[in-house]
């Protein structure tokens, strides 16, 4: 059976990326294509109980600031559980992988944002994922502004709906998110093989019709 196609969907937060996630799973569905979506922190019963520590700002009430590098660590044993349970038996299985979030959020968040490096990270990467990389990363990257406010107003209606707050990262200041909004620019740059970025403030059907043109092109026709 021919391996699948593991595709990451990547941006600050507020940038739209889980929205056209549900979109692509959808159209993708619509096609007759099997697809296999999760997201990180999360996906897996381990990563739902890592990701409640990560994200809920009232966890550091009971639990203490989360220094740099627990939270880099915490975020690499969720990945590397969702690699194992979820990644590779669905490439395996030959299904299309949709992922929101991968390592090149932790390159950008931790590396660039809590100042840990890149090098530290992508070390992590190698040794704790075995490297495992996409086939496709598409990287939403709207303007700074707009995506923190689009963030923020989200996690507040989340709060008041569900009584979950995922805000910890939104209360950084706007300097954590211009080093992580460059990080990605980086990233973008160092590897445009697999990473389209998508740079513009446009609409969300737009975006979408972009991002179905961008799979189209590079999906293998044999993946299921």
């Amino acid at each position: 059976m021919p391996r699948g196609f593991f595709i990451t969907f990547e941006g600050p937060d507020g940038s739209g990326k889980t929205t056209q996630l549900r979109r692509l799973a959808a159209w993708l569905e619509s096609e007759g294509r099997r697809v296999v979506t999760l997201r990180q922190p999360g996906g897996t019963a381990l990563g739902d109980r890592i990701r409640s520590i990560l994200l809920d700002s009232r966890s550091e009430a009971t639990h203490g600031p989360i220094a740099p590098l627990a939270e880099m660590a915490l975020m690499f044993a969720d990945r590397a559980q969702a690699i194992h349970e979820t990644i590779l038996p669905a490439l395996e299985a030959g299904s299309i992988v949709l992922c929101d979030r991968y390592t090149d959020s932790s390159e950008a968040y931790q590396g660039a944002g809590r100042r840990l490096g890149s090098a530290r990270i992508l070390a992590m990467h190698q040794a704790v994922c075995d490297d495992l990389q996409p086939d496709l990363t598409l990287l939403l990257l709207p303007s700074l502004d707009s995506s923190l406010e689009r963030a923020r107003r989200r996690n507040k209606r989340t709060a008041q709906q569900k009584g979950t707050d995922e805000n910890r990262f939104e209360r950084e200041d706007d300097d954590f998110y211009r080093r992580i909004h460059h990080a990605y620019e980086v990233i973008a740059a160092r590897e445009p093989q697999r990473v389209a970025a998508i740079r513009d403030d446009a609409g969300i059907d737009q975006i979408e019709t972009r991002i179905r043109e961008i799979v189209a092109a590079r999906l293998p026709a044999k993946v299921s």
